[in-house]
């Protein structure tokens, strides 16, 4: 276990999620419980890009410079505990569907894209990555519905952000969570929430991947022991998978090969994120962004490796 000394940006977030670290020193967000689109700057002032019925989960620049917006359609409901704010129960009255979104920074007008894949209903996106040929692989987390007693099975696409294509690349999964790709764009990494693992295929070529045995060791690079959730995931530039870690709060930072695994606590057992900024202009990204969604804070840390500029930042 290691400390990482953390300095809050901004608080009074409604459950933050899919930080941004902009070229100008801004951070851009969702709140889920806004819900809405908000960019932070460095002072902590809090400006609204866009408002966003159902839930922004998860957030991303395209090559077009335009936000692209995971929206889990409002499949959670607000539990307020005080000190945290947390994803309740599955309320079907509040429930919009599952959608990908494109967001104009500028006006902050909102355009769905896709809200299925081969007919089967997108149930819950939750976060997404763009790879360098501009396509966005991003995740379905899907829906728990505990009146019902029934869990979704999903998967993990690719797409097109033009609105022109979409493909289910891996079904089935459950519960996948944050996604992220290998510094070379060779690896897809995703987080199962509720298993406490991190999985892995090889990227053949854009949105292809390379099918292996169903009994293949190495299609999980680590699973956590213990009560641990598993939420959103970042790469670093060293290519450490930096997973946010529910219950057990903080980041676990998994070694490309799955053999060191690292856990730095945050304080806040809703940890839900991680992003990297060029605050220095070293080029080297050392700056740590944090969502700690359960006391709606933005915090920021020197980070211990290299972080890594994404793909059309």
């Amino acid at each position: 276990m290691s400390g990482l000394e953390l300095i809050e940006v901004t608080s009074g977030l409604r459950f933050p999620e899919g930080p941004i670290a902009m070229p100008d020193g801004s951070v851009i967000l969702v709140e889920m419980f806004g819900p809405r689109i908000t960019r932070v700057l460095p002072d902590g002032t809090k400006e609204t890009v866009a408002e966003i019925p159902g839930g922004p989960n998860g957030l991303a620049i395209g090559p077009d410079g335009a936000l692209y917006v995971c929206n889990n359609g409002g499949c959670f409901t607000p539990v307020d505990l005080g000190e945290w704010l947390l994803p309740g129960p599955f309320d079907p009255g509040h429930y919009i569907g599952g959608r990908i979104q494109r967001v104009d920074i500028a006006s902050g007008t909102v355009t769905d894209l896709y809200t299925e894949c081969d007919g089967h209903p997108l149930r819950a996106p939750n976060d997404i990555v763009f790879d360098a040929a501009g396509g966005m692989w991003f995740t379905d987390h899907g829906v728990r519905n505990e009146a019902d007693r029934t869990t979704d099975l999903t998967g993990i696409y690719y797409a097109l952000p033009d609105g022109s294509s979409i493909t289910e690349v891996v079904y089935p999964v459950e519960a996948p969570n944050g996604i992220g790709l290998s510094p070379d764009g060779t690896r897809v990494y995703w987080a199962e929430t509720y298993n406490g693992r991190v999985m892995q295929r090889t990227v053949t070529a854009p949105g292809v991947i390379d099918l292996p045995g169903p009994l293949d060791p190495t299609l999980c690079l680590a699973g956590l022991v213990g009560y641990q959730l598993l939420d959103s995931l970042g790469v670093d530039g060293e290519g450490n998978v930096c997973v946010a870690t529910l219950s057990n709060g903080g980041i676990t930072v998994i070694s490309a090969d799955g053999s060191s695994v690292v856990h730095h606590p945050t304080g806040d057992p809703l940890t839900t994120n991680i992003c990297f900024g060029d605050d220095d202009g070293s080029g080297e990204y050392r700056t740590a962004y944090i969502t700690l969604s359960g006391s709606g804070k933005l915090v920021k840390a020197r980070w211990p490796h290299r972080g890594l500029r994404l793909n059309w930042m």
